[in-house]
């Protein structure tokens, strides 16, 4: 650092060049200002690269645990179904090593265990019999083309955290049948594994699209709104946007709704309900044997 700061007419502070090895450089002042205001935030740095592993922020987290702690499904017990999040999805038996990571999918007519008793490490459709029948992507910057195929347009294109849209490093249309080059992953949940429902959510701007699956392509279905709200008619369950709490925050979530629109429940509020329910009749029955009213079950 500069032994003798020179001052900044702008401001009341005398400021300092900190100098790096890198020859990068921070500007100081005297005395020092939060770091939040000199060093990059999250919001100005990128939260993954394209084709790196991993999550590219917590809602890539939290979103899917929701999506599966409140699902259920009217014709199928829970131990007839499987969902997975950023789990490696093998369908192509003669590309073995060719596999996709939803953010989130559905499998059912499958055991909930690999084999019964097994935890699954990937999700490999020539030995599961079965394929993804729901497929849900949330966007992130510089994914939209892959997800979105043949329906991205601009509007699309998700800003990244310094406000600059960050397109897909390749073509939005993946190569044809036989090619050597992976397909893009629309084309693989309709060409490939012809998933009938497709979901995409924006949530930068709380956009929610559903593609279903006719004559073996794609057709956008109508999502009602506001708010955004998609009809899985063959499942007899709906999935919305809605504002609520979980894990302790409060925000927009994805969830899973019923015909008339109610909100389903995750494994923890049932549990938080059948609590409540057994109290209230804890209390109902000690009301009756005293035989006397108390105000305090009076609403």
């Amino acid at each position: 650092m500069n032994a003798v700061p020179p001052y900044n007419q702008d401001s009341r502070w005398p400021v300092a060049m900190m100098t790096f090895t890198t020859g990068h450089s921070i500007p100081q002042t005297v005395p020092p200002r939060p770091p939040r205001e000199t060093l990059p935030t999250m919001y100005d740095l990128p939260s993954e690269s394209v084709g790196e592993p991993g999550l590219p922020d917590e809602f890539h987290d939290l979103q899917p645990q929701l999506l599966s702690r409140m699902l259920t499904l009217a014709d199928y017990s829970r131990d007839q179904w499987f969902t997975g999040s950023d789990l490696n999805l093998y369908y192509d038996v003669h590309y073995p090593r060719w596999y996709k990571r939803p953010d989130w999918f559905l499998a059912v007519g499958v055991p909930r265990l690999y084999d019964g008793h097994d935890l699954r490490r990937s999700y490999v459709t020539w030995q599961e019999g079965q394929n993804p029948y729901v497929v849900i992507e949330l966007l992130s910057p510089g994914t939209e083309p892959e997800d979105l195929g043949r329906f991205y347009g601009a509007e699309d294109a998700v800003a990244s955290a310094d406000g600059i849209e960050e397109p897909w490093p390749m073509a939005a249309e993946s190569p044809p049948v036989g090619s050597e080059q992976p397909p893009s992953k629309l084309t693989v949940y309709e060409q490939w594994l012809r998933v009938p429902h497709y979901l995409v959510y924006s949530r930068p701007t709380r956009r929610l699209r559903h593609f279903q699956l006719v004559g073996g392509r794609y057709q956008e279905a109508p999502v009602q709104a506001p708010p955004p709200q998609a009809w899985l008619a063959d499942l007899q369950i709906g999935l919305g946007l809605g504002l609520g709490r979980f894990e302790g925050i409060a925000g927009d979530w994805l969830r899973w709704c019923s015909a008339d629109g109610g909100w389903l429940l995750t494994d923890t509020e049932q549990e938080q309900q059948a609590r409540e329910r057994a109290q209230a009749q804890v209390l109902q029955a000690a009301k009756k044997s005293t035989g006397h009213r108390d105000e305090r079950w009076i609403r």
